[in-house]
């Protein structure tokens, strides 16, 4: 829990989730459990939550397949081999992996089996 150091606030801040979109369902989960690593907390036809420590993917039907970009980010180990299992998985990888200089980091932009457009970096050894 997080009361944010404020004894006047009205709430207290549990965590986060970043929403996105699925088309099938099944194959969503399927890719954020088995390619990205994500435990499934809840899955359902309409709604279905991953998470990953306290940071949740949420996934809502009623996706399109058609891309759009979503800032959902992931920090891993080996950007080259991650790459792979998202290609291998069923995504696909639009840029990169590139070294970005100064920020210190690789960085790839990938799409999801959905059509949802994120990123991984791997920081620079």
């Amino acid at each position: 829990m997080n009361d944010c150091g404020d004894a006047d606030r009205r709430f207290r801040l549990y965590g986060t989730k970043f929403l996105i979109s699925a088309q099938d369902m099944d194959r969503a989960v399927a890719f954020y459990r088995d390619v990205i690593g994500l435990d499934v907390k809840a899955a359902s036809p309409g709604w279905s939550e991953l998470s990953f420590g306290t940071s949740i993917v949420a996934l809502h039907g009623g996706g399109t397949g058609r891309f759009r970009r979503t800032g959902l980010s992931f920090t891993v180990d080996d950007i080259e081999g991650a790459c792979d299992e998202v290609v291998l998985g069923g995504g696909s990888v639009r840029s990169g992996p590139e070294d970005r200089g100064e920020e210190g980091i690789f960085l790839a932009e990938l799409t999801d089996t959905e059509g949802n457009g994120f990123m991984m970096s791997q920081e620079k050894q």
